[in-house]
C-alpha cells in the first residue's frame, strides 16, 4: 500500500499525520505504527495521528504511540488542528473529538491555542503530584534540571505506576510563573522534546501546591516554549488552554 503522509512538529514533538477520511489506513495492523515511527527505517515520529470524519464535530483525531496504544496528546492535537486547516476541513476555529472527549482550538498563524479537558483528578504526594490531563502524569520538582538523568529516573517512575503507567515530568522553577520541564513519555519510552499534556499537568500541579499564584504559566521545554492558562475554583481547573506553535515539516509517500 502506498501511503501519503505529512510530518508536523510542535515544539519538537513530531508526528506522522494521515488523512484517513476514506477509512483506508490499516490501523488493525498495530506493527505499522512502530514501522512509521522508526527514526532509522521509517519516517520517524513520536506518534501517529489519523484525521477522520465525525458525525457531530469538525473531525476526529486518533493518536497512536509507536506500540499501537491510543492516548491523548496535547502537542499532537495542536498539530492535528494545523493539519485539518491544511486539508481545508477548518479555517481559524474548530471543535473536534479525541479519545478524551471534545476540544476547541483556535489558530493564529502557526500558533495553536487548544482547550484541554477540565482537570479535577489531582493527587498531591509528599514529593510529587499526579494529575490526569488527557493522560496520566507524574510531576516532580528537581534541582539542576539541565543535568538531571531524565531517562533513567523517568523510566523507573513510569514503571512504578499501574498499567498504563504515567508520563514523568521533571520540573525546575525559574521564577514566579515560569517552570522549565523535561518529560519521559510512556509509549515513546524515552524523553521527548516536549509534551503538551505534561506541561499542562505541571502548570496545574505548581498552582495546586502554591509554587505559583499565577493562572498563566510559561513553560520552556527542550524543543521550545509553551504556555498554559486556566481558571481555578475550589481546586478544580477549567478553561485550560495549551498554546504553542505547530508547523508542517514535510510531506511524502511511503510503501507499507
Amino acid at each position: 500500500m502506498n501511503l501519503a503522509f505529512y510530518k508536523y512538529q510542535g515544539t519538537g514533538n513530531d508526528f506522522v499525520m494521515i488523512d484517513n477520511r476514506t477509512k483506508t489506513f490499516p490501523k488493525e495492523k498495530t506493527d505499522i505504527f512502530a514501522q512509521l515511527s522508526d527514526r532509522h527505517f521509517g519516517i520517524g515520529a513520536d506518534g501517529i495521528i489519523l484525521i477522520e470524519n465525525d458525525d457531530d464535530l469538525d473531525f476526529r483525531m486518533i493518536y497512536y504511540n509507536a506500540d499501537g496504544s491510543q492516548t491523548f496528546c496535547g502537542n499532537g492535537a495542536r498539530c492535528a488542528v494545523a493539519f485539518a486547516k491544511h486539508l481545508n476541513i477548518i479555517s481559524k476555529k474548530t471543535n473536534f473529538i479525541a479519545v478524551d472527549g471534545p476540544h476547541f482550538a483556535e489558530i493564529n498563524n502557526d500558533m495553536i491555542s487548544l482547550q484541554m479537558i477540565d482537570v479535577d483528578e489531582i493527587k498531591v504526594n509528599e514529593n510529587s503530584v499526579f494529575a490526569y490531563t488527557g493522560t496520566q502524569h507524574h510531576v516532580e520538582l528537581v534541582d539542576e534540571l539541565e543535568n538531571y538523568p531524565v531517562f533513567a529516573k523517568g523510566k523507573k517512575i513510569r514503571n512504578s505506576y499501574n498499567n498504563p503507567g504515567a508520563n514523568v515530568n521533571f520540573v525546575q522553577q525559574i521564577n514566579e510563573n515560569t517552570f522549565r520541564v523535561r518529560t519521559y513519555e510512556k509509549g515513546v519510552e524515552n524523553e521527548t522534546l516536549a509534551c503538551g499534556t505534561g506541561v499542562t499537568a505541571v502548570a496545574v500541579a505548581m498552582h495546586k501546591t502554591n509554587k505559583t499564584k499565577s493562572t498563566s504559566i510559561a513553560l520552556p521545554v527542550e524543543g521550545g516554549f509553551l504556555e498554559v492558562s486556566f481558571t481555578e475554583k475550589n481546586g478544580n481547573y477549567t478553561n485550560v488552554f495549551l498554546k504553542g506553535p505547530a508547523q508542517l515539516v514535510f510531506g511524502g509517500n511511503i510503501n507499507i
